[in-house]
């Protein structure tokens, strides 16, 4: 199995040449103070050595040996409080956090690039910190000054981490019912008691302490969604001074024997009485969750693109040195007994299937990075908005469609090693297994598809899907005059076009019939997602087209080559989709529950 080496070269080119990240950054004045970007290349430089010299040897060792538990307490795998001293030492923690607090401040653009290179040398390790920035989010947007000040640096530093608590063993994506409860003390602070499972690094050996943020219900809330709140609830206590107190009152009841990520802990824990503090508004914990939804959401599809590129880099490897067969149009390497299987037609075409997804999708997660950037830096109220109205749309597509395409490409990898790809040795099978789990949590990929389709389109009658449709519409228009991009404008604009008028139809059908949403859903973001992803690579074609010619590296050219064969091979399927979505509810929701 090739060793994994952060994509460097593609990271670079997305941002800096697609993108103009540096541009858009000395544009927001409250990025400018943070970022530069020789800032931004030493930081992708050094994330490459960490993440290919440090994470990635540690993988397969840590799948094998996984987590262990022992009456309340679990130790991570050989090597992993080393490798998490790196990067706490590093500063890798607060990379995108508040400066105010001790976060570096970067862009999501460049965390986005980080966190990849993380997740693809190493997703069961790169989850702690993933876990730890989604919890200093929703306590940097939510939390009283008093808490941010006493827990913020600490977390941005690593010496403490973080970790969110939002399912029980009864509900998982229907939140309201759980059952949780926060009975309040007279210092301000609250008793925390009930079970939460699925808790991802809720204890380990890592950090010195572990802060949770938990859902939970006032005994006076209203029920469903409306009544939860969101505590602060830390695994030692803290001592005004910053000290470390007593042990609260909760504990890891056991950690999960899952089918992948297995060197990450996934708790079990339970509450009795422990203490707390509110972390925003009572009853409002939900919304202060999602506030750090949209940023987990792409994290999560960001891990997808990670898995598959670390597929890709071992199946490459792998098609240039196995020997099979001769090539269908006569030997390549006559002095070999036969060919690397690079040279039949199905291997390329699960390499370049492989390269379609993993680099449209390293684009669209960059593009999805850039509307979050916007969203949060812009002065400009109206640019704000649009960009937040864009974030809502895009993030369930960045989430379902990159982890429905990385599982996809993990297993095309694994087939390229044909019964290798079998063998825990080589490495595939494990990117399979740890891929897995990424269509499920953080909302399973048909939920993100009903909140795209019900809430974001149908929910908004279409006016969220106009913004990315004007997107796509003015980049067509401003580079019609593009002879070496029309091509792919004309192919674009018709998925385009194929994606507004299903957009329609379902409008229409979701009014006369409740079914019709969830009928469309996920045939409806896959048609979103590939034609957001032909976007992605149109706007490569547009950078590499031109440098192209003389290119003795090899990088455009093949851009260009990878390009041809989305258009060409991928994008196609939007056709069916289209068909599909059209043909409404009435024959899955026909037969009776016996006949299914």
């Amino acid at each position: 199995m090739a060793d994994y080496q952060a994509p460097l070269r593609d990271m670079r080119f997305v941002l800096n040449e697609v993108f103009e990240a540096p541009a858009l950054w000395s544009s927001l004045p409250k990025l400018a103070e943070n970022v530069d970007p020789d800032t931004a290349d030493a930081i992708l430089e050094e994330a490459g050595k960490i993440t290919s010299g440090v994470l990635a040897p540690l993988n397969r060792e840590a799948d094998e040996q996984g987590c262990k538990w022992n009456e309340g307490e679990v130790t991570s795998p050989e090597g992993f409080k080393e490798a998490y001293q790196t990067i706490v030492e590093g500063g890798w923690n607060g990379l995108g956090g508040n400066p105010e607090f001790g976060g570096m401040g970067m862009p999501k653009m460049l965390v986005a690039q980080f966190e990849e290179m993380m997740q693809g040398a190493n997703m069961s390790f790169g989850l702690a910190p993933m876990l730890t920035a989604g919890a200093c989010l929703a306590l940097n947007a939510h939390g009283s000054q008093e808490l941010k000040e006493k827990y913020l640096p600490n977390m941005y530093s690593g010496v403490w981490s973080g970790a969110m608590d939002l399912t029980e063993p009864h509900a998982g994506t229907d939140l309201g019912i759980i059952r949780s409860k926060a009975e309040p003390n007279s210092d301000g602070s609250y008793n925390v008691t009930g079970t939460k499972i699925f808790i991802t690094w809720g204890e380990h050996d890592m950090a010195e302490n572990i802060i949770h943020l938990v859902l939970a219900k006032l005994p006076d809330a209203p029920a469903g969604p409306k009544g939860i709140s969101l505590f602060l609830v830390p695994k030692f206590l803290v001592n005004d001074d910053g000290s470390l107190g007593e042990r609260n009152s909760f504990s890891c009841g056991s950690i999960e024997k899952k089918m992948g990520i297995k060197a990450s802990a996934t708790c079990v824990m339970n509450f009795d009485g422990a203490k707390g503090w509110l972390v925003g508004e009572p009853n409002k914990g939900l919304a202060a969750m999602f506030t750090m939804m949209n940023y987990e959401r792409l994290g999560v599809g960001i891990q997808g693109i990670g898995a598959a590129e670390a597929s890709l880099q071992s199946a490459r490897e792998y098609a240039l040195d196995r020997i099979q067969s001769r090539a269908p149009t006569g030997a390549q390497e006559k002095d070999k007994a036969a060919d690397p299987i690079i040279v039949h037609p199905d291997v390329r075409r699960m390499l370049m299937t492989m390269k379609g997804y993993v680099e449209g999708g390293r684009a669209f997660s960059t593009y999805v990075a850039q509307w979050l950037d916007i969203a949060k830096y812009a002065e400009d109220d109206d640019q704000r908005k649009h960009a937040e109205g864009m974030v809502a749309l895009l993030t369930p597509v960045a989430k379902a469609f990159l982890t429905d395409r990385g599982l996809d490409t993990c297993i095309l990898g694994q087939q390229v090693f044909g019964g290798h790809g079998f063998i825990r040795e080589w490495g595939q099978e494990q990117l399979v297994r740890d891929c897995r789990i990424t269509q499920i949590y953080e909302g399973t990929n048909g939920i993100q598809a009903l909140d795209l389709m019900g809430r974001k389109v149908v929910g908004s009658q279409g006016k969220l899907f106009e913004l990315f449709a004007a997107d796509v519409a003015k980049f067509v228009q401003n580079n019609n005059d593009d002879a070496a991009l029309r091509p792919y404008l004309e192919s674009l604009s018709a998925a385009l076009e194929r994606l507004s008028d299903v957009t329609e139809a379902v409008i229409a059908q979701a009014a006369e019939n409740p079914n019709a949403i969830g009928a469309a859903s996920v045939d409806y973001l896959d048609l979103f997602g590939l034609t957001a992803v032909a976007y992605m690579w149109a706007k490569m074609v547009k950078v590499a087209a031109p440098k192209a010619e003389g290119d003795t590296s090899g990088f455009y050219t093949g851009k260009l080559k990878s390009a041809r064969f989305y258009f060409d091979r991928l994008l196609p399927k939007t056709v069916s989709l289209a068909e599909g979505i059209r043909s409404g509810s009435d024959s899955m929701m026909a037969p009776t529950a016996d006949e299914i």
